[in-house]
């Protein structure tokens, strides 16, 4: 099974647990997701299952998109809504304009220290593992890009569906519904606890959807318990992503039987159709991608990673 699943990650479980899940829902062992969603967060999480974890590679930079909500009045130590308090609760006033004004100040590249309840590692070791045993953690600011960073709303308290833990120390504060676009590797946490810092009240990130990565968004997302219930009817088609919406900055070619057998041996190919393209998506037939190809030098191409070999022919 050579196939991409979005699945809609619910709250509570943690990437590695979708994960698991799915391994046994498909009886399928090589399953990876592209992009960690914290337990607290929903939403888009991508799934690569068989030869296509190999497509990994590919995903590392995905911008991604949030929809979700920030709590002022208190900090936490995860700088979300499943830590404990660090700073006692503050009532304030604040208008949505004075939030917009602010939330300006995270737009375009600027630097960010990561959480310290975060997979970050400090000589080695992820920082979470570091603060669980109330170890001093000691991150680098790095450089990330927020694209679009907007507050809708302000609400005086929390929605009763808000999964909190911290939150229920007080009544106080308020929530700030917002959407974001950012580059891979930006902390919506860590935005939600320096805009806390900046106006002085503290504040933590109380809910997180996800609703894209790369080319993947909510609508091809799937839940556990569709997927469970397609497999059971081996009505399983409808639940992947169609192989050539993948990576849809290169181009596809669709490759003849001699072409693809060069091309499932590492062997380079001659595709002149494609002279200014830097990689593309070779498949055999609609649905079978055999490989991504590097252009090499003029329309020759070599195969940089191979994602289907040609099946044994066996003869009586």
């Amino acid at each position: 099974m050579n196939e991409v699943l979005i699945i809609d990650k619910p709250a509570g479980l943690t990437s590695h647990d979708v994960v698991n899940r799915v391994r046994r829902i498909l009886q399928e062992r090589s399953v990876g997701h592209l992009g960690t969603l914290d337990p607290l967060a929903t939403g888009v999480l991508p799934l690569v299952v068989g030869n296509l974890t190999r497509l990994a590679q590919f995903y590392t930079s995905s911008e991604k998109t949030y929809e979700g909500t920030i709590r002022f009045g208190f900090a936490t130590d995860t700088y979300d809504a499943e830590g404990e308090p660090t700073t006692s609760v503050q009532a304030l006033a604040v208008s949505l304009d004075q939030l917009r004004q602010l939330a300006s100040r995270f737009q375009g590249m600027i630097e960010q220290t990561p959480p310290p309840f975060s997979a970050k590692k400090i000589q080695g070791v992820p920082a979470y593992k570091l603060a669980r045993k109330h170890a001093a953690v000691t991150l680098k600011p790095v450089q990330v890009e927020i694209k679009e960073f907007e507050i809708i709303r302000v609400d005086p308290h929390l929605g009763p569906d808000a999964p909190v833990r911290a939150a229920e120390q007080s009544s106080a504060g308020l929530v700030a519904s917002f959407r974001a676009r950012v580059a891979s590797g930006t902390y919506m946490r860590s935005i939600a606890h320096d805009m806390g810092q900046l106006i002085g009240c503290g504040a933590h990130l109380a809910s997180l959807r996800r609703t894209a990565v790369g080319e993947f968004e909510l609508a091809d997302a799937r839940t556990l318990e569709e997927l469970a219930a397609a497999v059971k009817t081996s009505e399983t088609e409808d639940m992947f992503i169609h192989p050539r919406k993948l990576l849809p900055q290169f181009p596809c070619v669709t490759a003849n039987e001699e072409t693809a057998a060069r091309i499932r041996t590492g062997r380079p190919v001659n595709l002149p159709e494609l002279s200014q393209a830097r990689m593309v998506k070779v498949f055999a037939g609609q649905r079978e991608l055999i490989a991504i190809a590097t252009r090499v030098a003029g329309t020759l191409f070599h195969a940089k990673i191979v994602l289907a070999a040609e099946s044994r022919r066996v003869t009586a």
